[in-house]
């Protein structure tokens, strides 16, 4: 059986024999999912038959599909904390807000010696304003695909192509820029004492992760004493970890422990706002317990004394 594979703007007809000969000199594909798709509908289970009917060798791993619908600051945290645990050459397709239009092209980038798949609103900023991109590409095969669901016909004919050994430059045309997120990178004002930073991910445990980084934070802070401002709730200590907030010397029943809001800087060396053993069901967790959602403001004033 012949396969069809795109050369430039055709398509053509690549020999089963040819096609083995190949694929035993490639490693096995990896190629993971991101999507807002969620687990009850078909979509999730319908890119996995997709790829398998493409690439019945490669490997599916599910990152996650419980990203808030159409939430691209959710899933670029999330992207961008997940995929360099992956061997280099990995393939992540992501499947949030992918509908073609005039404003949201589709691309695919060869960053960190992994490709990305998506859509082009913003996802890649969070991840490229860390790591330049060796390449990207604008998708252009979608003349030789009828869809309404690009993510199942347009993306994993890409991954596929790239699995195979493909080149980028065969499924897209170069460009130079992606678009960027909004309130990806906080606010500083003149004087260089306040940071303005937002709400940008929470997780499963109600914690609420901002967009300022480790780095950034000392970078202004140069030493000084500080007061974070979330709502009504002030902290003026960072932890490393969540159990530095328990007082260990206590006797273990006589502790109080459990629920006491604090502020950490994350795995993914984020600020982050936490309950400690939060549990949205019992002790509450930093999003119910203090009114925080998606874009919220977080504040941060330097003593300059």
């Amino acid at each position: 059986m012949d396969l069809l594979v795109l050369y430039g703007s055709k398509v053509q007809k690549l020999p089963s024999k040819r096609l083995k000969k190949i694929s035993t000199n490639l490693p096995m594909a990896i190629i993971t999912l991101t999507t807002d798709f969620g687990e009850k509908d078909h979509f999730a289970g319908a890119i996995k038959g997709a790829i398998y009917s493409e690439q019945p060798e490669v490997k599916i791993v599910d990152i996650s599909h419980s990203v808030s619908p159409f939430n691209i600051s959710e899933a670029a945290y999330i992207i961008q904390n997940a995929y360099s645990s992956f061997p280099k050459g990995t393939i992540h397709l992501i499947g949030i807000d992918s509908e073609l239009n005039k404003e949201n092209k589709h691309i695919a980038v060869k960053l960190d010696d992994h490709y990305f798949i998506c859509a082009n609103n913003g996802i890649m900023s969070m991840i490229c304003s860390e790591i330049a991109p060796e390449k990207i590409v604008e998708i252009n095969i979608h003349d030789k695909i009828e869809t309404s669901f690009p993510v199942l016909d347009v993306f994993v004919k890409v991954a596929g192509h790239i699995a195979r050994g493909g080149t980028l430059e065969v499924i897209g045309k170069t460009i130079d820029t992606i678009k960027p997120i909004k309130n990806l990178i906080p606010f500083v004002n003149d004087e260089k004492n306040q940071i303005i930073g937002n709400v940008i991910y929470i997780d499963n445990y109600g914690n609420v992760v901002t967009n300022i980084r480790k780095k950034f934070f000392e970078d202004i802070q140069k030493g000084r004493s500080f007061e974070i401002s979330a709502r009504n709730y002030k902290f003026k200590t960072v932890f490393s970890k969540y159990s530095d907030i328990v007082n260990f010397d206590i006797e273990e029943d006589k502790r109080n422990d459990e629920g006491k809001a604090l502020v950490v800087f994350n795995s993914s060396k984020y600020l982050e706002i936490a309950i400690y053993k939060s549990n949205t069901t019992t002790v509450g967790s930093a999003s119910t317990l203090m009114g925080l959602t998606m874009m919220d403001t977080v504040t941060i004033n330097f003593n300059n004394a």
